[in-house]
């Protein structure tokens, strides 16, 4: 029974999150900084051996008025990338406000946000797996 790794792209880092065995609960995991394609490739598959990943589901930034930006055309490009490197299935995920919602709750948790950006990254990954693996209509 394999895992489901979350990935939320960013151009300096990317925030990874995973569900559990049974795909019940999503939690934070990590950072990979994105100081290249190469290294985010082997990054991520390094988890999928070690994790037993069997789908990667990437954040997919819309905007509120439910369109593309200039960012949701980066993420695309990445995804097309790793759908040719790798053999994972890969989907997305509507990632809207999932940032304001992990910086909510990190500082109701007391964690300051300023100094701990990753904080937010590796948790906005994390509520939005946890907001699929919770969709019943996946």
């Amino acid at each position: 029974m394999g895992r489901i790794l979350a990935l939320d792209y960013g151009d300096k880092k990317i925030g990874v999150a995973i569900s559990d065995p049974m795909k019940i609960i999503a939690k934070p995991l990590q950072i990979i900084m994105n100081s290249s394609y190469k290294r985010v490739l082997n990054e991520i598959n390094n988890l999928i051996k070690e994790l037993d990943i069997e789908m990667i589901l990437v954040g997919l930034p819309i905007t509120m008025k439910n369109t593309s930006s200039e960012q949701t055309q980066k993420v695309v490009e990445f995804i097309n990338r790793l759908k040719d490197d790798l053999s994972t299935d890969i989907e997305t995920y509507d990632e809207r406000l999932t940032s304001k919602m992990a910086t909510k709750l990190l500082v109701m948790q007391g964690i300051k946000t300023g100094h701990n950006k990753h904080e937010i990254d590796k948790t906005s990954a994390a509520i939005f797996l946890q907001n699929y693996l919770d969709d019943p209509t996946k």
